[in-house]
């Protein structure tokens, strides 16, 4: 897959802005106590760069994704719907910090919401 300059990886800046991005919704991520548990036994580093992957792949990136899918990753959590929506309003929070185009943020949070029903498994 051959990124173009309309893709959404090229349009939020790159992998510079996903690193940048992933580092700090991670940040919040560990800080909420909603939703620490979930990383209480995780190697942040190792998670940290399967979601760089997966993120970038998921906006269009020249990259093959090799990562689990989904469903399969989270299929062992008991995740509720509060704790999805926890998490995705960390992410909105992100990307309003990092002053993305409204638009761009729209875009990102609906392919976050298309993940959804993979990954509410309670």
């Amino acid at each position: 897959m051959e990124a173009t300059s309309d893709s959404l990886f090229e349009r939020i800046g790159g992998m510079d802005a996903v690193d940048t991005a992933v580092d700090i919704f991670y940040e919040k991520i560990t800080a909420d106590p909603l939703i620490d548990h979930f990383f209480t036994d995780i190697d942040m580093g190792k998670q940290s760069t399967k979601l760089k992957s997966f993120l970038a792949y998921a906006f269009g990136a020249p990259i093959e994704y090799t990562g689990k899918e989904m469903h399969e990753a989270h299929a062992h959590m008991k995740i509720q719907e509060e704790h999805f929506d926890a998490v995705a309003g960390h992410l909105s929070n992100t990307l309003q910090e990092l002053k993305l185009d409204p638009e761009i943020i729209r875009e990102i949070m609906a392919i976050a919401a298309g993940t959804k029903a993979d990954i509410v498994n309670t």
